[in-house]
């Protein structure tokens, strides 16, 4: 088997690049050592990567580095589905139960792969399953789990009528209910039915062998490659991740996983932020959307605001989401987290594999020589299913199959228009991953940032800047 991105640098555009790189330099802000990487493909040919930081003590960042990418791998299983359903595995019209009979308990037994992949099949709420730390990281318990679990209709629209807020949920209901967690297990014992292989043969051999990214690319990292994964700057210490306790954290050798700690923004960063090209379209919109005084300097979370209306998140409905009944939280950077199989949250991946599943995206299903997926599965898998406010993530996410819209403000439009053909998907920590067909363009961005996307802005500026210098 060739590896078809290795000689890909001879692609590169230099002022592309150069571009890229001095802006992620720069969004390296104040958070040295930690980094990341990036990659952009166009026409199947990688012409740009960056890298900054260090991705553990006294390594690199580089654009193979393996990283830790939360939901950004939904966009991975979710591709990995497009290619079943290309070769006839799996249909989007069909019942899931039609393939996985056990799944038809508890009312389920008309619920679609498409209803599930465009968010909408109310299996959003992990707070139905009773789980402890072992269940979550234990793969076929899970399945059993799930298989079993009723549906959840969300809580009602609450929120008060915002720039974001759509007719159907001013009425008091949303058109979507984002599965954050749920959705992984569903998706890779799917798979697993169908092919009759575990997840990670079939990732490799329908998806990860053909892009030639098969040693890159993972859900449950092989033991072998599970140090090299790039680690939180609070874990350089430690160097023997092993030993950390899941159940008993407070017998960890290091501190105990906390969420990401809120800090105020340095006047070097408020500086940094008015320097990026798209700064004079955020203030625009913050004027209008009255998020900051005029005239004055935009902050991180003023400017996440425009992306994600903070306002309008249902924490009820984002708990039911994301918050298992287990009362001690999983590190997902510990080594027995990174081998598990939670395909909704812990994918694991570099910047060029990730760039080289949307390249292929991007091209319609077409990967140097090889149809991984036809026209007429992508022409389904590309087309937005429900558009309006969505239960769990405070925006319209404009859901795709297994994909949600391009997050994106600033460059179609005298002020600030959104993309309305790219498409991918972000993780918690504000990784992202997209493809964009009309240009032929995929993008990815991964790092070792203590942030999230609700409270970061990297992932929105680099991804504005890069479509203001593509044709």
């Amino acid at each position: 088997m060739t590896n078809n991105h290795n000689n890909s640098h001879n692609h590169i555009n230099s002022n592309i690049e150069q571009r890229m790189q001095q802006l992620l330099t720069e969004l390296q802000l104040d958070d040295a050592p930690a980094g990341g990487s990036l990659a952009v493909y166009q026409v199947g040919k990688c012409i740009a990567q960056a890298s900054v930081g260090m991705a553990q003590a006294g390594v690199e960042w580089g654009p193979n580095a393996l990283s830790l990418n939360f939901s950004t791998g939904k966009g991975v299983i979710a591709t990995l589905v497009h290619v079943l359903v290309s070769q006839q595995l799996l249909d989007y019209a069909t019942p899931i139960a039609s393939y996985w009979p056990e799944f038809a308990a508890n009312g389920k037994a008309e619920v679609t792969l498409r209803a599930l992949m465009s968010h909408q099949a109310n299996l959003f709420a992990i707070t139905s399953i009773e789980t402890d730390s072992d269940t979550l990281l234990d793969w076929e318990v899970m399945l059993t789990k799930v298989a079993a679990m009723p549906m959840t209709k969300p809580d009602d629209f609450q929120g008060s009528a915002g720039r974001n807020v759509d007719e159907a949920a001013a009425r008091g209901s949303y058109v979507s209910a984002y599965s954050a967690l749920i959705y992984g297990w569903i998706l890779g014992g799917l798979v697993e039915a169908v092919t009759d292989m575990s997840l990670a043969a079939a990732l490799r051999y329908y998806l990860t062998e053909p892009l030639g990214i098969a040693d890159s690319c993972y859900f449950g990292v092989p033991a072998d490659k599970v140090n090299d994964v790039a680690t939180l700057v609070k874990d350089f210490a430690t160097s023997d991740s092993a030993t950390v306790n899941l159940i008993n954290p407070d017998s960890n050798q290091r501190s105990k996983r906390r969420k990401p700690v809120l800090k105020a923004d340095s006047e070097q960063t408020l500086n940094t932020y008015a320097n990026l090209p798209s700064y004079s379209c955020w203030q625009q919109l913050s004027a209008e959307y009255k998020l900051a005084p005029n005239n004055s300097k935009l902050n991180s979370t003023q400017i996440n605001r425009l992306y994600f209306d903070h306002s309008q998140l249902n924490l009820k409905n984002y708990k039911a989401a994301l918050i298992p009944t287990s009362q001690t939280p999983i590190d997902y950077y510990d080594t027995r987290a990174l081998q598990a199989v939670l395909p909704a949250v812990n994918g694991v991946a570099s910047a060029k594999a990730l760039a080289t599943i949307y390249a292929m995206l991007a091209n319609g299903g077409e990967w140097h020589g090889q149809t991984l997926i036809n026209p007429a599965t992508f022409a389904q898998l590309s087309t937005p299913q429900v558009s309006g406010m969505d239960a769990v993530m405070p925006t319209n996410m404009d859901w795709r199959l297994g994909y949600h819209r391009l997050v994106q403000l600033c460059q179609d439009g005298p002020l600030c228009q959104e993309n309305a053909q790219g498409f991918g998907h972000m993780g918690y920590n504000g990784s992202v991953a997209w493809c964009d067909p009309t240009r032929q363009l995929s993008f990815a961005f991964v790092h070792n940032f203590d942030v999230t996307m609700l409270n970061d802005i990297r992932q929105f500026a680099l991804t504005e800047a890069l479509l203001s210098m593509i044709d």
